[in-house]
């Protein structure tokens, strides 16, 4: 069988630090004048007079919407429309994961660039380039992968601190199985989450991914817990965010994730993605017998959850 060609794919540019979305326009500008800003309530209410300051003295047109709490076919049809009626040139996600797969999908349905504002580090969804997209009815629809990753990806750590800390503790676990869930596939001599083969820099990307969180963890927790902006929670951030995404869709994911997937299809919804995928790295390692790993992910399981 002919070997894959190796790739690597992840957001054209990433931006991270203290009050950055006061700096939006300054690093984002190139991409246009006129925006959409895709909205979940509480995105509108933590960036949108940080992202207005950024325009200070400019013209460019500026819409914020607030989104209807689920990336469906519906809200995205929705967004489409109004990009198409502003003749707007770049989309902005604002928000948690639904705001982010809905502000994809309208960008990628009506080719514009697509910028990425996380206000939480719950999952590694912002680097990546696939949305879940649902019905009108709220039932699963599909997985929409994109042919790239997203423009940009803007990360305001003083948002970050300020949401709650279980936001933070779900981006740890769901990071965690990152490097374990890549080297299963690497053994198993599978593709990427992109269907590509597998570099030597994707599992870098992992491995760190997984050193941050052992060695941060704990002290970005607590510094989340008052809402302080420290070097430990940068580094645990951009672990959630950019090496565990970017990571992930450069290897790929094996039983820690499936571990969620099957919690959820018996109808457990108020199943945590992280928290499941963290208990779902265990299940991996058990299942693979790699009983001195199960030992040092299990430290890191309880530097998450402590």
């Amino acid at each position: 069988m002919m070997e894959r060609l190796r790739a690597m794919r992840e957001p054209l540019k990433y931006v991270q630090g203290r009050d950055a979305l006061l700096k939006f326009h300054e690093e984002m500008g190139y991409m246009g004048k006129r925006w959409l800003f895709v909205c979940s309530n509480s995105g509108y209410k933590a960036c949108h007079d940080k992202i207005e300051k950024s325009f200070e003295g400019l013209d460019d047109y500026r819409r914020y919407e607030i989104f209807g709490g689920i990336s469906s076919n519906g809200e995205i049809n929705k967004m489409k429309a109004i990009v198409e009626q502003d003749n707007i040139d770049t989309v902005v996600a604002v928000g948690g994961g639904s705001a982010v797969d809905t502000a994809k999908a309208t960008a990628y349905y009506s080719g514009k660039h697509i910028v990425i504002v996380p206000t939480v580090a719950a999952t590694d969804a912002p680097c990546t380039g696939l949305s879940v997209i649902y019905n009108d009815d709220h039932s699963f629809d599909k997985y929409l992968f994109y042919p790239t990753n997203p423009d940009a990806v803007m990360v305001d750590t003083t948002v970050i601190a300020n949401a709650p800390v279980k936001f933070l503790i779900a981006g740890m676990g769901d990071a965690l199985g990152t490097y374990f869930e890549g080297r299963a596939s690497i053994r198993t001599e599978s593709a990427s989450l992109e269907g590509t083969g597998i570099t030597r820099a994707g599992q870098a990307l992992a491995r760190l991914c997984y050193d941050t969180l052992r060695e941060y963890g704990k002290q970005a927790i607590e510094a989340c817990k008052v809402h302080a902006v420290t070097p430990a929670l940068e580094n645990i951030v951009e672990a959630n965010v950019y090496l565990s995404g970017v990571g992930a869709d450069n290897v790929n994911c094996a039983a820690a994730h499936s571990f969620y997937n099957g919690v959820t299809s018996l109808g457990i919804k108020h199943a945590d993605h992280g928290c499941c995928v963290a208990l779902g790295t265990l299940v991996q390692l058990v299942r693979g017998c790699v009983k001195e790993e199960f030992g040092s992910s299990d430290f890191a399981l309880r530097s998450v959850f402590p």
